[in-house]
């Protein structure tokens, strides 16, 4: 065990509070700062992939987790116009195998929350960082706690830390929850379906949200950034006519939206920092590398920053331990931000030659060996080791 430090987490999303529980089992005293009054999760449904689920199993969250949300097995989609599948990824054909996991935010971070503060971690709410006086903190309130051996940013796309300046990509997508209908789609599977790329609808079962019972998804419908207002002036009618003459199976999920309110739209963008780290100051998280959604990877990023960072701190002092982790994670982050901007655009975007690109070559090359193993790896998060020569 080395010497214990004092260490400040800006942010208490998924991944501050997991790097805040693997710290306090090595003895560091841990102060975690947040911006909400109490925290809590901000979003809808995601997937935790099995590198991500192994990270939550080591603080003790991942049976909570596992209980609320909703085991997927394959993600599986479609084009609507001729019905072809243009998506068929398996984790595991067995019940029993490897799985992504579906999952509210409330319920994932209600599975974290509920392991940090078993830990002896002190959480600051209504504490918003707004930046960095040598290693301490300033405050929104005035305050500059600190000073602190070490800082983690883990506050996300916004950081007031972060000097990271990320790409706006073109779509995004509105987001909403909503109960599990009776429907023909299996509840083990991701299932979406696409008109060309322009547009892409999908429900994700997530399980049961903290306290209640009732099966969940999460459904969502991409957009162009700049178009969400757009949307809203057409009115739900128009939108719901739209999604389920494109996807019939999608009424059921579409017609428990009643206000625009239920669905929340979400803006991507694509930039990873050079070096996620400075004297005194680790990124992790979105404060460090941001992509779109579409593999999957963006919790199980922060979780294994999380897990990276914790070990290089376990194995090396001061900045030894920083550019550790720094080198821990370059390359399996590296590879997950070139294959999403790749694959994105072949999902959302107004391009036509990538449309065929997917339709006539990829796809059908992914369904033959050994497509089906490397797609397996990539969503499961095992391409290449997690936290490479740790």
């Amino acid at each position: 065990m080395r010497k214990s430090k004092n260490i400040a987490v800006a942010g208490a999303g998924i991944g501050g509070l997991t790097v805040a529980a693997l710290l306090a089992d090595q003895g560091h005293r841990i102060s975690v700062f947040d911006q909400f009054d109490s925290p809590k999760p901000v979003g809808s449904g995601l997937v935790i992939q099995p590198v991500g689920q192994a990270v939550l199993d080591q603080i003790g969250a991942g049976d909570r987790a596992r209980a609320l949300g909703n085991p997927i097995q394959r993600m599986l989609g479609h084009e609507t116009d001729h019905g072809r599948k243009v998506l068929n990824v398996w984790y595991d054909r067995r019940t029993d195998g490897r799985h992504g996991l579906g999952i509210h935010r409330a319920g994932l971070f209600d599975a974290i929350y509920g392991a940090a503060i078993r830990r002896d971690i002190t959480i600051h709410p209504g504490s918003r960082v707004t930046g960095r006086n040598g290693q301490s903190l300033t405050l929104e309130n005035g305050e500059t706690p600190g000073p602190f051996d070490l800082i983690i940013d883990a506050a996300g796309a916004q950081s007031p830390l972060s000097p990271l300046k990320s790409r706006p990509l073109p779509y995004g997508a509105i987001w909403g929850t909503v109960d599990w209908p009776k429907t023909d789609l299996p509840r083990s599977q991701l299932t979406q379906a696409y008109r060309r790329a322009d547009r892409m609808i999908g429900a994700l079962p997530i399980g049961t949200l903290p306290g209640e019972d009732t099966q969940k998804a999460a459904i969502f419908w991409s957009l162009p950034r700049d178009a969400h207002a757009a949307w809203e002036s057409a009115g739900l009618d128009a939108w719901k006519d739209e999604a389920t003459t494109l996807w019939p199976a999608f009424a059921p999920f579409a017609e428990q939206i009643t206000t625009p309110d239920q669905m929340t739209m979400a803006r991507y963008s694509h930039g990873t920092l050079r070096k996620p780290w400075s004297p005194g100051l680790a990124h992790i998280g979105d404060a460090a590398h941001r992509a779109s959604p579409q593999l999957g990877q963006g919790a199980n990023m922060a979780l294994l920053d999380a897990m990276a960072l914790a070990e290089a701190l376990d194995r090396a002092e001061g900045d030894a331990a920083l550019a550790l982790y720094a080198k821990a994670r370059r390359w399996h982050v590296m590879v997950y931000q070139v294959m999403s901007a790749v694959f994105t655009p072949q999902y959302q975007s107004d391009s036509r030659w990538l449309l065929l690109l997917r339709d006539r070559i990829l796809f059908p090359l992914s369904q033959v060996p050994p497509g089906p193993k490397l797609l397996t790896a990539i969503v499961c998060g095992t391409m290449l080791p997690p936290a490479g020569r740790l």
